[in-house]
């Protein structure tokens, strides 16, 4: 598995380890801490092909998850590692007899701007030069991965939604996870007014498991959720952690109109945040149809309800583990 000290590659490595599957864990990085006695970690470069080719020897399935997550229009590391990579992992799978490879996309490989308001396996691909970088490298590495598939590796490709849920260790948090920490500390007194299908990380990983499984090669599975508005899905976080919800929203159509000029004050303060990949998904909010996965896979994700209330649960529990008895959190 490649990428499995991150965010999805802890929760996958979770639900392999208790099915009993002894697992390659490869990433740039090696974590430190106790060993697993089912998981051998190992460095590995997905730039490198003879890095790839010596963690993937003997492997019998590829979990590929590594990506550059940005916001920002140009990325050169990002364009790289997401497309560049996802080639090298095919090849090295292909070149060392992997029986079959799992490609973690994402629904931004989906043009979520001209897809008539919703999505499924057909809709437009990102191939606009205007689209932020990230949406373009996840197409382009979908482009990467069929080449190789047309060469006889046998790989399967999931597009997950909006990923968000326990059990999240990054530093920092995901973008959703730290919004809703805060939400349910009643640290989000307004919010935009858009919404986005969001998925939970766990029902993620239980999807590429079953396409793993039950995949048709060369095929797309999105692995959605629920569509739900920022706005209420604080409201729900908040609602978990005691605290009350968001009390203004801003419209959507408002945020739409101002992306041309919150872009560049967004450049000018060194965010993302206020650029066109973060504010334009709220806007479009595209209903995602995730019925093939549940027709060919069994795929089956939790309602969202409980997702924020494990993952507010998750951080109140790590907040008490991290502060000393006598002290207020």
């Amino acid at each position: 598995m490649t990428g499995a000290a991150g965010y999805l590659g802890t929760n996958l490595l979770n639900l392999l380890v208790g099915r009993g599957h002894e697992v390659v864990a490869i990433d740039r990085v090696v974590p430190e801490g106790p060993a697993d006695p089912d998981i051998t970690w190992v460095s590995g470069d997905v730039l490198d092909p003879a890095s790839m080719r010596t963690v993937l020897t003997g492997a019998e399935m590829v979990y590929h998850l590594v990506a550059v997550i940005t916001l920002a229009d140009k990325n050169d590391l990002a364009w790289r590692v997401n497309t560049e990579g996802v080639r090298v992992v095919a090849e090295a799978a292909l070149e060392v007899g992997v029986r079959r490879m799992v490609h973690a996309s994402s629904i931004h490989a989906f043009n979520q701007y001209s897809c008539g308001g919703s999505i499924d396996e057909t809709s437009p691909r990102s191939t606009d030069p205007s689209l932020p970088v990230y949406d373009r490298s996840k197409w382009s590495g979908e482009i990467e991965l069929r080449k190789v598939i047309d060469k006889g590796l046998d790989a399967v490709i999931c597009n997950p939604t909006g990923v968000f849920g326990p059990v999240d260790h990054s530093t920092p948090l995901s973008r959703i996870n730290r919004t809703l920490k805060d939400a349910a500390r009643g640290r989000v007194p307004a919010m935009i007014g858009g919404g986005f299908d969001l998925v939970d990380v766990r029902d993620v990983a239980q999807g590429l498991i079953q396409a793993s499984e039950g995949g048709r090669t060369g095929e797309n599975y999105l692995l959605g959720g629920s569509m739900i508005t920022m706005v209420d899905l604080c409201h729900l976080a908040a609602s978990h952690g005691g605290k009350k919800g968001p009390k203004f929203s801003i419209s959507p159509r408002l945020v739409g109109g101002l992306i041309p000029v919150l872009e560049p004050i967004g450049k000018m303060l060194g965010t993302d945040i206020l650029s066109r990949a973060a504010l334009g998904a709220l806007v479009s909010a595209p209903l995602v149809d995730h019925g093939k996965a549940e027709r060919e896979l069994g795929y089956r994700p939790r309602h969202i309800d409980d997702t924020v209330s494990d993952l507010v649960a998750f951080f109140e529990e790590h907040r008490s583990a991290a502060t000393p008895a006598g002290q207020n959190a």
